[in-house]
């Protein structure tokens, strides 16, 4: 392995996807402006869109959760058109 190119930072951080909820502990190096409490113990926060949880390939749900609101703002974007062919 090469020296002095992985951080040497690695703490436990808390992983949190979003779309359900679920929070789950790993180590990274990943930077956070944020905490969470998970069992008495405070840890850096990261927050996730997707996660093995929520993902539909590991789910087996076909349904896809949109928290950004991706699919509202293409509606409201193109609303004028679609009234348009009618």
């Amino acid at each position: 392995m090469k020296k002095e190119i992985h951080p040497s930072s690695y703490r436990v951080v808390a992983f949190k996807d979003m779309s359900n909820e679920h929070v789950f502990l790993t180590r990274s190096s990943v930077h956070t402006k944020e905490t969470i409490t998970v069992d008495g113990v405070e840890y850096p926060l990261y927050k996730l869109e997707i996660s093995n949880t929520s993902h539909p390939f590991y789910t087996g749900k076909m349904k896809l959760v949109d928290t950004a609101g991706r699919v509202d703002k293409f509606m409201n974007r193109y609303k004028n058109y679609a009234n348009r062919s009618k």
